[in-house]
């Protein structure tokens, strides 16, 4: 029986104290992973990308270059980030406090909300996510969307702001369109056999 692969840390990466990386994972030339991170197994984190204090990723994910994951966001098993996706925290943004005597704190806040990406969430190039929200398993996000409310389970979301566009399957084929931001309800057949329902 072969030994599970250990971690591959570019030399050029930087990885803080406290971060753990399940086997087989890669990360690449640049990205800078933050204290307490914790990644899983068989993973690949691009070159350049951002991964803050805190954060957790599941195993089978893939980040490519230059995504920015800040504090508060947890993502589940079998995500695809695709590049220059960034995520947000803050509810009330600003660099001073309101009387511009200071810089405010980065540490997080009450006004710092926390993001879930469920399984199999696959996220399209140059995505912005907003704070506090919930990405169900398996929905898709198209490239360049900027997503400002939960997305449901196997939808697709396009646009700024993203609405619906229809379901895809576990598989990633589109089952079924939106019609006027809306998906008939029930049994919905992908041609690889699996069934997608509507509502979930």
């Amino acid at each position: 029986m072969t030994a599970p692969a250990e971690p591959r840390i570019h030399p050029t990466a930087i990885v803080e104290a406290e971060v753990s990386f399940g086997t087989g994972t890669s990360v690449w030339d640049n990205a800078h992973i933050r204290r307490g991170a914790r990644i899983g197994h068989d993973c690949i984190l691009g070159e350049k990308t951002y991964v803050a204090y805190d954060v957790t990723i599941g195993n089978f994910c893939k980040l490519n270059a230059c995504v920015y994951v800040c504090a508060g966001v947890t993502i589940g098993n079998g995500v695809m980030i695709a590049a220059h996706t960034v995520f947000t925290n803050d509810l009330y943004p600003r660099a001073t406090d309101p009387d511009l005597r200071g810089l405010q704190t980065s540490a997080p806040t009450e006004a710092t909300l926390e993001t879930q990406v469920h399984d199999g969430v696959t996220i399209g190039a140059n995505c912005t996510i907003g704070p506090g929200l919930e990405l169900g398993e398996f929905c898709m996000i198209g490239m360049g969307s900027v997503v400002t409310a939960d997305v449901p389970a196997h939808a697709l979301v396009l646009g700024n702001p993203a609405r619906l566009h229809g379901l895809v399957c576990r598989c990633g084929a589109l089952v079924c369109k939106a019609t006027a931001g809306a998906v008939p309800s029930g049994e919905h057949a992908c041609t690889c056999g699996r069934v997608v329902r509507w509502p979930q």
